[in-house]
């Protein structure tokens, strides 16, 4: 069973933030805008793993990964883990800014310092 932690993890980073999409204009419902800003970092990072892994600086603890590997040993869930926690990150700023700024358009006293 811990072979699925990574995965499990991830999964539930997806499951917990999935209700996000429904506030604002939503992150699945723009998926140009989730590609522009989830793969140019996660190439980036699959790069710095590349390196790392080749150099000996880090690994990956087999117990913890299914044991699909991606060229230059790169462990599935470690792709995925570029993917998911941008998305995650995403949908929860998405959310926040759309919060705010429906607070904001109700408010009925003006911000202090400005003028009408």
């Amino acid at each position: 069973m811990a072979q699925w932690h990574y995965l499990l993890v991830l999964l539930a980073c997806l499951v917990l933030t999935a209700p996000l999409e429904i506030f604002g204009r939503g992150v699945y419902r723009r998926p140009r805008l989730l590609a522009a800003a989830v793969v140019p970092p996660a190439l980036v990072f699959l790069a710095w793993d590349l390196l790392a892994v080749a150099g000996g600086v880090w690994n990956f603890n087999n117990r913890y990964v299914l044991g699909i590997d991606l060229p230059g040993a790169i462990p599935l869930e470690e792709v995925l883990f570029f993917l998911v926690v941008p998305t995650c990150g995403l949908l929860t700023f998405v959310a926040v800014e759309a919060i705010l700024g429906s607070r904001h358009r109700f408010r009925r006293t003006p911000v202090a310092g400005r003028r009408k």
